[in-house]
């Protein structure tokens, strides 16, 4: 999703609390080593007294190029801008447990389009924090804006990358 004036509209992935990345329990995450972005916080849910699932978004439309359990990145048609999902930190120690793909590497998909399905709870509960931060690549901080605050639900805007 691109503005008139070439800046990617970042979506939400997931339903949360948009909150800096520096709110990240991960210095690779909090320090922007690989990108400046947002952090949303999820909300883990209760349905009928079971951890309720919640399906993991892709934030801007373009090629699935890299996909985990735990996390994706989506590069836009234009090739030189890659947002990255990240569900939970560490949770790549979880070995998929908890998490469902919904899509494969290499796919096509539109922006708001399901690609993980997965239970913030059950990441918590398996004692990793389940905050997603969502990343601009290789952006310098100064190329994104209107970065959102508070409660988010997939498919609204994160933040603006010029």
């Amino acid at each position: 999703m691109s503005d008139v004036n070439g800046a990617l509209r970042v979506l939400s992935p997931v339903t949360g609390t948009a909150m800096s990345l520096e709110t990240v329990p991960d210095p690779v995450f909090s320090q922007s080593m690989v990108g400046p972005g947002v952090a949303v916080h999820p909300e883990p849910g209760q349905e009928g007294g079971q951890e309720s699932q919640h399906e993991a978004v892709a934030p801007i439309a373009g090629t699935l190029v890299k996909l985990h359990p735990h996390a994706y990145v989506v590069m836009a048609p234009d090739g030189g801008r890659g947002v990255l999902v990240h569900l939970g930190i560490d949770t790549v120690q979880l070995a998929g447990e908890g998490f469902v793909l919904l899509a494969r590497e290499g796919a096509q998909v539109a922006a708001g389009a399901p690609v993980i399905r997965w239970s913030p709870g059950t990441v918590a509960a398996l004692g990793k924090p389940s905050v997603v931060p969502v990343v601009a690549l290789d952006a310098r901080p100064e190329a994104l804006s209107e970065q959102a605050e508070g409660a988010v639900e997939p498919g609204e805007a994160l933040f603006l990358w010029e």
